[in-house]
């Protein structure tokens, strides 16, 4: 999730954004945000939310359509799209499913909201709670006119007998249900109080609103939840009534509370429409987040697994057509599915050994019946051919002078050398043609190959031949060792005379061939390198085809020998080329029933 946040980051810090400016605008609606509730503010707020949806919408547009382009533009795309519209939908039609019922629930729940009979209920019980609270303010005027009569009508007792007058005091703070009660003067100092309660001074903005009237003033403080009232005394000189009484702690909260649920009620009910447009914006903004994430992930998912059928069908149509040098891309899929590639190209290599083996074997044997023909039909007129010579040579040379019979026998000599040549000719095809079946037995390969190479260096003393068995001491393999011992043969021999060819055109060079021994699991790896004159790669797709030769005087069937009883041998021969010369690589299974991939 973390890396397609990182891939998507423009859309994401955009849905944040269009997501916040749509709950401030949501929110500015009903006068709960700090933007000030008005028309001018609604606007640009609308607005702003319209645009960024509309950037938002574009840009998951693009970032779609590119993903389609890069990841669907394939063979065998039509399924995958299928696939990703069935992904969509499905992540597309409860989403809206959801969005229309949340909607209508929405609307639903604001239209009984801002039903009529919530209306008067709140309204009404909004004037309930006023109505008791101004009652309950309203009586300690009432009450202060009342104590005032009274205590008006015993004020002899303030001045003759104090003690009693304080008695009298407090009883009318207890019958009137006044929490505190308290005589001041005229700068509002304390004279006389009802209980031992701390005495709070009383505002100078009050007290001089009553020093020249004797009708009660009431005072409301709504922040310490109290109402009080203070009247001058009329029988007493500069002596006036303070009275407090507390209200229910919660009543002033409730009243509160009352005041901004009815004007929150009243905001939504003006902002009704632009209160749901925000919803559905808020709303539109998340289901297009969600589907394009949705279908985000089906592109991805789908690409990973069709991206691999897709490579599968490509190469099975190229397989059909012949073309086994076809491969499976190996791209990052899902575990099944590398293996199920892995897999792929594994049979795709098998097939193609094995189709080059048949091919090989049927050139063979087609190659065979020409040869065995091809003896057959010259060597039959070689030996009257040859008796002819020995004839004309025995009849006729004696007849003939001194200048006649030298060039009368240097002819007769050609002829006989070129019947030669003939007859080595045929004698190779013959070898070719009636060669064996392989005789398996265990041989250890590294005198095989020690004594061909001490065979081989009395061909050319200035020609190094080393040999690397890489700590090898002994190796037995199932071969039959007279073939094998002449693929090594030959092999060293080409070698040898690509060297001596190369030593006709330059001096300069260092005549060497290297032969590594290797051992891999359950084959072995014999690397012949020379420095001669290499070969061409369209020479390397030739050597092994029967009577192809780049030598002057060779027959074309050395190499072809070679890969036969390698091929019967169930190994492999490679010819590649080099800097400097050629390098051969052989390999032989050490068991016959082992195949090479």
């Amino acid at each position: 999730m973390l890396s397609f946040l990182k891939r998507n980051l423009l859309i994401t810090i955009l849905f944040f954004l269009s997501l916040f400016v749509g709950f401030l605008t949501f929110l500015t609606f009903i006068d709960k945000s700090f933007i000030e509730l008005n028309d001018t503010n609604l606007q640009s707020l609308l607005v702003l939310s319209g645009i960024l949806l509309f950037i938002l919408l574009a840009l998951i547009y693009f970032e779609i359509t590119n993903s389609f382009k890069k990841n669907i533009n394939l063979r065998g795309s039509i399924a995958n799209k299928k696939y990703i519209i069935f992904f969509s939908l499905f992540t597309l039609i409860p989403s809206l499913l959801i969005s229309i019922f949340s909607l209508f629930l929405f609307t639903f729940a604001l239209d009984k909201y801002l039903d009529k009979k919530i209306t008067t209920a709140v309204n009404n019980s909004y004037e309930i709670a006023k109505q008791y609270v101004d009652e309950k303010r309203n009586k300690i005027e009432s009450d202060i006119v009342l104590i005032a009569y009274d205590l008006n009508k015993f004020s002899n007792l303030f001045f003759d007998n104090h003690a009693q007058f304080k008695k009298y005091f407090s009883t009318q703070k207890i019958l009137r249900n006044i929490d505190h009660l308290y005589l001041i003067d005229n700068k509002g100092d304390l004279i006389l109080s009802a209980d031992d309660n701390v005495y709070l001074p009383i505002e100078n903005r009050a007290l001089k609103m009553v020093l020249n009237d004797e009708r009660p003033l009431k005072i409301i403080n709504a922040f310490e939840n109290k109402s009080a009232a203070i009247i001058k005394l009329s029988n007493y000189e500069n002596v006036y009534l303070y009275a407090i009484k507390f209200l229910d702690k919660n009543i002033s909260k409730y009243l509160t509370e009352s005041e901004e649920a009815i004007n929150f009620y009243y905001t939504v009910e003006n902002q009704n429409l632009g209160i749901r447009i925000s919803f559905a914006i808020i709303y539109i903004i998340v289901v297009t987040l969600l589907l394009f994430i949705s279908i985000s992930i089906a592109i991805r998912f789908s690409s990973r697994f069709f991206i691999s059928i897709n490579n599968l069908i490509s190469a099975s149509n190229e397989i059909g057509k012949g073309n086994l040098n076809t491969k499976v891309p190996e791209i990052k899929a899902d575990k099944e599915m590398e293996i199920l590639n892995k897999n792929f190209n594994a049979m795709i290599d098998k097939l193609k050994v094995q189709q080059n083996k048949l091919l090989i074997s049927e050139r063979h044997e087609a190659w065979e019946s020409i040869a065995r023909k091809l003896a057959h039909e010259i060597k039959n007129p070689l030996t009257p051919m040859q008796l002819t010579i020995d004839n004309l040579k025995t009849k006729y040379l004696s007849n003939l002078d001194d200048e006649n019979k030298e060039l009368y026998e240097k002819n007769l000599l050609l002829m006989k050398n070129q019947i030669k040549q003939i007859e080595n000719l045929v004698n190779e095809f013959s070898d070719f043609a009636r060669m064996p079946k392989p005789l398996y037995q265990k041989n250890e390969i590294i005198k095989l190959i020690t004594s061909n190479i001490e065979l081989l260096k009395k061909l050319d003393d200035s020609i190094t031949i080393d040999f690397n068995s890489n700590n090898l001491k002994k190796l037995e393999i199932h071969c039959d060792a007279e073939q094998i011992s002449r693929v090594i043969l030959n092999l060293i021999k080409n070698s040898i005379e690509s060297i001596q060819e190369k030593a006709l055109k330059s001096l300069d060079f260092d005549k060497k061939i290297t032969i590594d021994l290797t051992k891999l699991n359950n084959y072995t790896l014999l690397t012949i390198r020379d420095t001669g004159v290499g070969f061409s790669n369209n020479d390397k797709n030739n050597l092994i085809k029967p009577y192809y030769t780049t030598k002057k005087n060779g027959s074309g069937l050395g190499l072809s020998i070679v890969n036969k009883i390698i091929n019967d041998h169930n190994g492999n021969v490679d010819f590649l080329s080099k800097k400097n010369g050629a390098k051969i690589e052989l390999t032989l299974p050490l068991n016959v029933n082992n195949n090479v991939n």
